[in-house]
């Protein structure tokens, strides 16, 4: 995690003066997100979140900002940018810079979500599907993961010639024909605009209430099964290297979900192959995002998401599939 872009206090005066808020009178980096430049910024008696948007065209960050105004327009907790003189973000020193809202809120802890954590997380996930749909698919986008650019970096690994990878690599390759062999049912399940990372570091807690989702910038059109099959593969296991999943938390996620957003036969269907496919696609980004670029980052252990894969893939991993799709 790290600071891209520094701002000091003179550009968050700029921005201040842009965004129409009182004078800034202090700037702190966020140690936080793997892809933007973050900042907490003081001005007056109230906080603010700067984002310096990273690598992204004017475009993204506009749909992007748009994309929530309509969240949060629908009941969906999520901060929504500032209007800057006709948009919600500005361009400063060449960089295009959001200012948030700052939420006051925590970060659950692996170990400390419970199964009325996951059924609240499930329903904010299932109305995020329920108020995008509208949306899509003539204001859809395609992700920045594309299925087939995720399976084509086995290529990067396998080039690598690592011997500790050696077998991890075909325990993937394997794992990616099973998914392969389910591409009808994935096909079929229910699309839309999906968050795409949904992760315990992008959700606000208050107490036992979601307060704020966060980072949209993986937003895309996609499965909405699989947008749920990412949130089981972070949100249910009790710790990053456990092999085994929290059923109660797991069950407790879904079948709120399906309240919020009911599934069609076809969803049900694609869940198990869409879980399969999550645990595949953080394991291999975390290989070659962290692990062959050594970047020191324990919370981006490829090895866990590699436990999830096989459990997907084993009996028991199975059976839990089809008690979540149907339960």
């Amino acid at each position: 995690m790290a600071t891209f872009t520094v701002l000091d206090l003179a550009d968050a005066q700029v921005v201040a003066r842009a965004a129409g808020l009182p004078p800034a009178t202090a700037i702190a980096p966020i140690a936080a997100g793997t892809i933007n430049s973050n900042f907490g910024v003081r001005c007056g008696d109230a906080r603010w979140f700067v984002r310096v948007n990273e690598g992204k065209r004017e475009d993204d960050v506009a749909w992007e900002a748009e994309l929530v105004a309509a969240l949060a327009a629908g009941g969906v907790p999520t901060p929504v940018p500032l209007a800057i003189d006709g948009a919600r973000y500005l361009r400063h020193r060449g960089l295009l810079i959001s200012v948030f809202p700052w939420i006051e809120g925590a970060i659950r802890d692996a170990a400390a979500v419970t199964a009325a954590d996951a059924a609240a997380l499930g329903q904010t996930l299932g109305a995020i599907h329920r108020v995008a749909r509208p949306r899509w698919p003539a204001h859809g986008r395609a992700g920045i993961y594309q299925w087939p650019d995720v399976v084509g970096r086995l290529d990067a690994i396998a080039a690598a010639a690592r011997p500790e990878l050696a077998a991890v690599h075909a325990e993937l390759v394997a794992a990616v024909a099973e998914v392969a062999a389910a591409a009808p049912a994935r096909a079929a399940a229910s699309h839309g605009i999906i968050h795409g990372d949904l992760f315990r570091d992008n959700v606000l807690w208050q107490a036992d209430r979601v307060v704020a989702v966060l980072d949209f910038e993986q937003a895309s059109s996609g499965s909405l099964p699989y947008d749920v099959a990412v949130a089981i593969n972070d949100w249910c296991w009790p710790g990053e290297r456990d092999l085994e999943l929290d059923g109660a938390r797991a069950h407790a996620l879904a079948a709120a979900h399906r309240a919020a957003s009911p599934w069609t036969a076809a969803d049900r269907a694609a869940l198990g192959p869409e879980l399969l496919a999550a645990a595949i696609r953080f394991t291999i980004t975390r290989l070659t995002d962290v692990y062959l670029r050594q970047v020191d980052n324990p919370d981006k252990d490829y090895r866990a998401f590699l436990a999830r894969v096989r459990f997907w893939r084993s009996p028991e991993g199975a059976a839990m599939s089809t008690a979540l799709a149907h339960r």
